[in-house]
């Protein structure tokens, strides 16, 4: 195993596997490395790991496969359950959507702040005998022949070269990783922003459920976090680079219940982000491969990002052990396009379809859509597809398992229109 901070010598030059990015999805992959003995470095530019709570939801597919690296009761234990996810237009109920009878020994959401999915992640790793070199930038990639060579740029000014026989890019939505490699990321970018906050509050609702309110001025949505407190997120024309306690309030007394309204005590972090739905034209392009958010973005509608970026990097991770290991070929890891694209596409598109609707602006089209989520809401077998969608369940025997080359390959037209 290989690993080691910034002020520790360079890793040494020849290894298996190289992971650019140290994220959820790099952090998955490591340990997963780690966990079959694979010799690998994982490197990233920022100093340190994140600090802050971003993606909050752990779905149950994705606490299935932290089986592999034996992780799930260590996420259970820091999260908080929630079985239940809610449609709302203020104070009117549309749809519930039950996960306690899922098929799955997580039948819920799992609410746990990325800072604490981070940690979790790194620990496993350093218990397993592997550290991320940080501060440590990939500059460059050439490709020779089976092999690739990337060149890194050290805090202290000074560059180094790393052989490795795969290489996988898990270097976030403006992976150097896929600029390097000339592959096209098909999609768009919303028009609207999206505030988000961790907020303590009074809250006369259900900690049971994450909840999502439609109102005519948008959508908010208000998920229980651990320690007694709530994320929100909400879309807003331009939202404010961190919102304070004020816009936060007002986004929940203009579209939230309002019968029992909410009362904010504190901001604990904000920010602003803007959101694209992209998918990588291609996942692979020789030794090289593409996880999580440099594969695939989306709107955080349904809390699916960082999950199948996990679930990425847990499958590549086997796939790679496989064939390093000589138990199968070179060719056996073109199945991890063929398997994860398919999927990522279909979250693409949910979540395309939910967050248009959620932000649909004319009367009519408001109407319609409350019509529909109530309508589904007293049909139990909808209410069940949605939740092993959701859940990501569905993604346990992935239709890309049967998927073609082509299918695995195919990318703008297959994405929702803006």
């Amino acid at each position: 195993m290989t690993g080691g901070q910034s002020a520790t010598p360079a890793p040494r030059d020849q290894v298996d596997v190289v992971i650019v990015g140290a994220g959820p999805t790099g952090l998955a992959l490591a340990c997963a490395l780690a966990t079959r003995a694979v010799d690998f470095v994982i490197l990233d530019r920022a100093p340190e790991g994140g600090a802050t709570s971003r993606a909050a939801v752990v779905h149950a597919r994705t606490l299935e496969a932290l089986e592999e690296i034996d992780l799930s009761k260590d996420f259970v234990s820091h999260g908080l359950v929630v079985p239940r996810f809610t449609l709302r237009d203020r104070d009117n109920d549309l749809l519930t959507v039950h996960f306690e009878t899922l098929p799955t020994d997580y039948p819920y959401t799992l609410m746990l702040p990325q800072n604490v999915t981070e940690e979790l992640l790194a620990n496993r790793l350093v218990n397993s005998g592997g550290v991320v070199y940080r501060e440590h930038a990939v500059t460059d990639l050439d490709l020779d022949g089976e092999r690739v060579t990337v060149t890194v740029a050290r805090r202290d000014g000074s560059t180094s070269q790393l052989h490795a026989r795969y290489l996988v890019g898990c270097d976030g939505m403006y992976s150097v990783v896929r600029e390097r490699m000339s592959i096209g990321f098909t999609g768009d970018r919303y028009p609207e922003s999206f505030a988000l906050a961790d907020v303590s509050m009074d809250w006369a609702l259900s900690r049971d459920e994450v909840q999502l309110f439609f109102s005519p001025l948008g959508l908010v949505v208000v998920a229980p976090l651990p320690g007694d407190r709530y994320r929100i997120v909400a879309t807003m024309d331009n939202a404010p680079e961190h919102p304070a306690l004020a816009d936060v309030q007002a986004l929940l007394n203009d579209r939230g219940p309002i019968h029992h309204p909410a009362t904010i005590h504190d901001v604990v972090w904000s920010s602003r982000f803007r959101v694209h739905h992209r998918i990588a034209d291609a996942y692979r392009r020789g030794p090289v491969f593409l996880a999580g958010d440099a594969a695939h973005v989306h709107s955080p509608a349904g809390g699916q990002g960082m999950n199948i970026g996990i679930q990425d990097a847990l499958l590549l991770g086997n796939m790679l052990a496989e064939v390093l290991s000589g138990a199968q070929s070179d060719n056996y890891l073109d199945r991890y396009q063929a398997l994860r694209r398919p999927v990522a596409l279909n979250v693409i598109t949910m979540t395309h379809r939910l967050t248009r609707a959620a932000t649909a602006r004319s009367h009519l089209a408001q109407a319609v859509r409350n019509n529909v989520f109530s309508l589904a809401g007293h049909l139990r077998p909808v209410q069940r597809r949605i939740a092993m969608t959701l859940s990501e369940l569905d993604n346990r025997s992935p239709r890309g398992a049967r998927a073609s080359a082509s299918q695995g390959n195919a990318h703008a037209r297959s994405l929702p229109p803006s």
